[in-house]
């Protein structure tokens, strides 16, 4: 027999020992968290959030760097450029794993082949919100002004592919508005233009919404959900307010992923750090008043929710006519 050929087992052994002793020794050292939003955005909060309480459990530092831009493209050009050792993490949202690949016609990045994830964490619903100075308190007032309005309405968003960007457009079109999208960075520069009337209309994580239209500088109009949140009692549901666009009440969701080939055991144990961290009860804390439901953490679930959604997205971006050069 080729001695190439005996050796080859021997030499399989040794690496899947190495890669055992890594794992068992993870993390002997910093982490990196990339954060896909800027500074200030409900993203960037929760990634903070749990960097911290992670960085506990995990008994290594979790240093966030923020890397906005492109919907995430260029955080993700950036995990793509780094080992595959667990060291270097980044959260992701439902609009980077089942939206943002497919809205550009050569697919940035592929979400099943680049990344290797450690699970969900948090789930939040989105809501409508126009700037309270339009005076529209219905969806109906809203499809009203639209039409009455020469070019119709424009409405924000944290960026191009965005859930916000696809949701509303979609919404839009239930409704029969004619919409231009003005996209920003982030939801903080958007909320900004939202409440100073620049634009008429944007879609909202819930966590984000809540305060300005608690304080009267913006009015919810219909919540992507399910069924009502405690927070905003007296808005209703897509489905009640335009029983024709229920099938659009799907919550944002974020995870932690790491590159792909990281090994398995590493994200186990990231998984088990965001469990761990559910336990807590100041992260806890945290996570509700940002209006987030913790979700019991298992590697590889961001992969099953991204198909499950990829599957109503992908067919809407197509129909919709939003995939870009």
């Amino acid at each position: 027999m080729n001695p190439l050929f005996r050796r080859a087992p021997v030499c399989a052994a040794l690496l899947l020992a190495v890669a055992t002793a890594h794992a068992q020794s993870y993390p002997d050292r910093p982490i990196q968290m990339i954060a896909q939003q800027p500074p200030g955005s409900g993203s960037d909060a929760m990634t903070r959030s749990w960097s911290e309480c992670a960085s506990r459990e995990l008994g290594q530092p979790i240093v966030v760097q923020n890397r906005p831009g492109a919907n995430g493209v260029l955080a993700v050009n950036q995990l793509k450029g780094q080992p595959a050792d667990g060291y270097t993490l980044m959260t992701v949202g439902m609009s980077q794993m089942t939206i943002t690949p497919y809205v550009y016609r050569q697919a940035p990045y592929d979400p099943a082949k680049d990344f290797a994830d450690a699970g969900v964490i948090a789930t939040s619903p989105l809501v409508l919100t126009v700037p309270t100075a339009l005076g529209v308190t219905k969806l109906d007032d809203l499809a009203t002004v639209g039409k009455a309005q020469a070019g119709g309405l424009d409405f924000g968003s944290p960026g191009n592919g965005s859930p916000a960007h696809l949701l509303t457009t979609a919404l839009m079109e239930r409704i029969g508005v004619p919409a231009t999208h003005v996209p920003f960075v982030g939801e903080s520069a958007g909320v900004t233009a939202l409440i100073g009337d620049q634009i008429q209309a944007m879609t909202l994580v819930l966590g984000t919404a809540v305060p300005h239209v608690k304080s009267g500088k913006l009015t919810a109009l219909a919540l992507f959900g399910q069924e009502r949140s405690t927070l905003l009692p007296d808005v209703p549901t897509l489905a009640e307010a335009l029983s024709a666009a229920a099938d659009l009440s799907r919550p944002s969701w974020i995870a932690v992923v790491a590159k792909a080939g990281t090994s398995p055991a590493i994200l186990e144990r990231v998984a088990a750090a965001t469990r761990a961290c559910n336990g807590d009860e100041a992260y806890r804390a945290r996570m509700q008043n940002m209006n987030l439901t913790l979700v019991d953490a298992k590697a590889g679930d961001a992969q099953v929710w991204s198909q499950r959604d990829t599957k109503v997205w992908q067919p809407l971006i197509e129909r919709l006519g939003l995939v870009a050069e």
